[in-house]
């Protein structure tokens, strides 16, 4: 979701660049830099900090990128992500505001059913991805990117005056809670030690509200940012710490950072904001029509309806795809070009890929040069090399669904 934009510089991969007001060095910003309730934690178990969306954040531990990125596709690892906005949409008119808003169809979600699902504009743009799940409490929680905080708690809090001023049932909360993600394959067997709640009934985008080693009021969903099975846990903040300590304690766990949760979702075919989607790129472009609801779709009743819904039927003039290489890592903003040597596309995303030792990418090519096994170039410090287009995921995603 959220654009981590490659912070992996410190495993040999090049620190992707940065615009000065979302990652700065962390020497000139420490001042202004908002800290999580794990900042201290992390410092104490060697976590590397860098200014990111204005939070000082770890990019990796005293592990390696890699060492820490296999860790989590073998074991679990712990991340904190609580610099991303935490929002309660409450009141009976609440589907209302958020379907004015997201091209999901949320009334159709059940109790403590979530989805993924997008803020778009009226020319058909993407302005956010997010989480949205219907909470059995009667309360929508939504969880957004913190490069995007501000843009999205204004939007939605326009949206709240709108209809409170047409005499509408609802409200908006932030919520201050750390949010913990626990991801990898043995996640669930860790976390399953400390709740009393059966979590093999928890399948993936469901959430339950449970007491998680002694601390009460943490909200587990089952989901996640790295092809992997876990859970992200929103914890009172005031429990935060006790519970990444309680956490810690288990021997299948450790801690990991930015750099490894970009690598991650990259080989999931996760897409970056800022990245890989924009307010320039459509959902149909971004190849996350999956996200349109059908009701919704018919309706033509969210902010870019007239434009994508077309696009549905007919052509895009490009589409987002992955790409894989051997050689010198593919990097964002790397030239895509036909086998003629004519630019026909841009990279987005890429780096090497620690689980298949390959290259991997993704960007944005016309149509025609869309369709998996397409052979193209990718220029590279000014050289170019074959690469070909690939299905995405990279990896093979491990989510858990019910039998």
């Amino acid at each position: 979701m959220q654009r981590v934009v490659s912070v992996v510089a410190h495993l040999g991969f090049r620190l992707q660049a940065l615009p000065p007001a979302l990652c700065r060095p962390l020497s000139c910003a420490q001042d202004v830099l908002r800290r999580t309730p794990l900042y201290d934690f992390h410092l104490a178990h060697g976590g590397k900090m860098v200014a990111f969306a204005g939070w000082s954040l770890p990019v990796q531990y005293r592990d390696s990128h890699t060492d820490s990125h296999l860790h989590t596709r073998q074991h679990c690892s712990l991340f904190d992500v609580s610099h991303m906005l935490q929002t309660k949409i409450f009141g009976s008119d609440r589907v209302k505001l958020m379907e004015s808003l997201v091209v999901g169809d949320i009334a159709e979600l059940r109790p403590n059913q979530g989805t993924l699902s997008l803020f778009t504009n009226e020319a058909g743009g993407i302005l956010d991805d997010l989480i949205v799940t219907n909470t059995s409490e009667g309360h929508l929680y939504v969880v957004s990117n913190a490069g995007c905080w501000e843009k999205d708690l204004a939007l939605m809090q326009d949206k709240v005056r709108e209809l409170q001023n047409q005499g509408r049932d609802v409200g908006l909360e932030v919520l201050d809670n750390a949010l913990l993600a626990l991801q990898g394959p043995t996640a669930a067997q860790v976390l399953q030690a400390s709740v009393a709640d059966d979590l093999k009934k928890l399948p993936f985008m469901t959430s339950a509200v449970m007491e998680v080693f002694g601390v009460s009021g943490c909200r587990v969903t089952r989901c996640g940012y790295t092809g992997e099975d876990g859970v992200e846990i929103s914890v009172p903040a005031a429990g935060a710490v006790h519970l990444a300590t309680a956490l810690l304690k288990n021997p299948e766990v450790k801690l990991a950072g930015l750099a490894a949760r970009d690598s991650l979702r990259l080989e999931a075919g996760l897409c970056l904001y800022g990245n890989d989607i924009d307010e320039h790129t459509t959902p149909v472009e971004g190849s996350l029509s999956w996200t349109l609801g059908k009701r919704r779709q018919a309706a033509m009743d969210f902010p870019g309806a007239k434009v994508i819904v077309p696009q549905l039927k007919g052509k895009v003039q490009r589409r987002r795809v992955g790409l894989m290489c051997e050689g010198a890592p593919m990097r964002a903003h790397s030239p895509i070009l036909n086998m003629e040597g004519t630019k026909i596309g841009t990279v987005t995303s890429g780096c090497p890929s620690p689980s298949l030792k390959k290259n991997v990418a993704m960007g944005y090519v016309p149509c025609e040069y869309s369709r998996p096994g397409t052979m193209l170039l990718v220029e590279v410090r000014r050289k170019q090399q074959m690469a070909v287009v690939s299905k995405m995921p990279f990896v093979p995603t491990n989510y858990y669904t019910l039998k």
